[in-house]
């Protein structure tokens, strides 16, 4: 079967391996035949030749491990050792051993869920980061009227802010160092800043401090703190995203002075959320349209990930189909 592999930094080579079978499936497990994948930001570390602080990486040089960093994956179900999945099923959700860049797939089921058929493959996998997102604002609690920044207006960033004024935010800030003036409106952002984040903090008067901040940059420490800074007192900061390193220094002093309340964590119950998602996409849909903007083949998987690499105004989602 085909996979990819990192060979060096920003550099993928289709490999040929042994066949994944449903021998391969341990106890929850289900064998998928690839029918599409997203590119995440927290992808493009690794293509760039990031090691030992990113998701799927075991110890080993990535170079070893086909298929890795694809985590978001659509499929068919062509084996199943899961009670809640049957073959021929097409679902969406997690590849668990983020090796989802190869023709069949092995995955834990619980990370898993049918979407509606209706939609393309390319379409669908977008409720992965989608799920991501709704259950990262369900620990944040109700937004009805509040003031919500979303600090990076990436593809996460974009869907935070698409997500929060659908679910009653007053008002939503974004933030990104890259012009989104074109596409902002589209997702929901009422005041559409281009600036990165310590420079627009730098200008931010004390009433227009946010309720709700949300870090959806990831890879670097400083913009936590902006986070942080930026919140109205009593407001909420979500971390989210992939921190590369275990300590990331805070302004205690601005969150003890202010009683903010910092959360972050990873998405759990994952069936239930990717349903929610499809329930989410259903009531809105305008959403996955303007979400996915460019959709690479599989023999194109080397275009998919520079483009990903490379700051364009227009472009959110990349999928990857077969």
């Amino acid at each position: 079967m085909w996979a990819y592999r990192l060979i060096a930094p920003y550099t993928f080579e289709r490999v040929e391996i042994a066949d994944r079978t449903e021998r391969d499936l341990g106890a929850g497990q289900v064998l998928l035949r690839f029918l599409a994948a997203g590119v995440c930001g927290s992808d493009l570390p690794p293509f760039r030749g990031v090691r030992g602080r990113v998701a799927g990486d075991d110890g080993r040089s990535a170079a070893e491990k086909p298929g890795f960093p694809i985590h978001e994956v659509v499929g068919e179900v062509l084996a199943s050792r899961h009670p809640e999945h049957r073959v021929g099923d097409r679902v969406v959700g997690w590849a668990s051993g983020f090796d989802g860049l190869m023709e069949y797939v092995v995955a834990d089921g619980d990370g898993l869920a049918c979407y509606d058929p209706a939609l393309s493959p390319p379409h669908a996998v977008a409720l992965q980061p989608l799920a991501c997102v709704l259950y990262a604002l369900e620990q944040i609690g109700p937004l009805t009227g509040r003031h919500v920044a979303v600090l990076g207006q990436g593809s996460i960033g974009l869907l935070f802010s698409y997500a929060a004024k659908a679910l009653g935010a007053g008002r939503v800030t974004g933030v990104d160092p890259l012009d989104r003036s074109s596409i902002g409106k589209a997702f929901g952002v009422d005041d559409i800043v281009r600036a990165t984040s310590d420079r627009w903090l730098s200008h931010l008067a004390p009433g227009d401090r946010a309720d709700v901040v949300i870090e959806a940059v990831g890879h670097q420490t400083a913009t936590l703190n902006h986070a942080v800074e930026a919140a109205a007192p009593g407001g909420t900061v979500f971390y989210f995203g992939v921190p590369d390193d275990d300590a990331y220094p805070i302004n205690m002093r601005a969150m003890l002075r202010n009683n903010l309340t910092l959360k972050s964590g990873v998405t759990l119950e994952r069936r239930r959320v990717l349903a929610a998602a499809g329930d989410f996409a259903r009531a809105h849909p305008d959403l996955l349209d303007a979400y996915v903007t460019h959709t690479f083949g599989v023999t194109e998987v080397q275009d998919a990930f520079e483009l990903a690499c490379r700051p364009v105004p227009d472009r959110v989602k990349i999928a990857i189909t077969r």
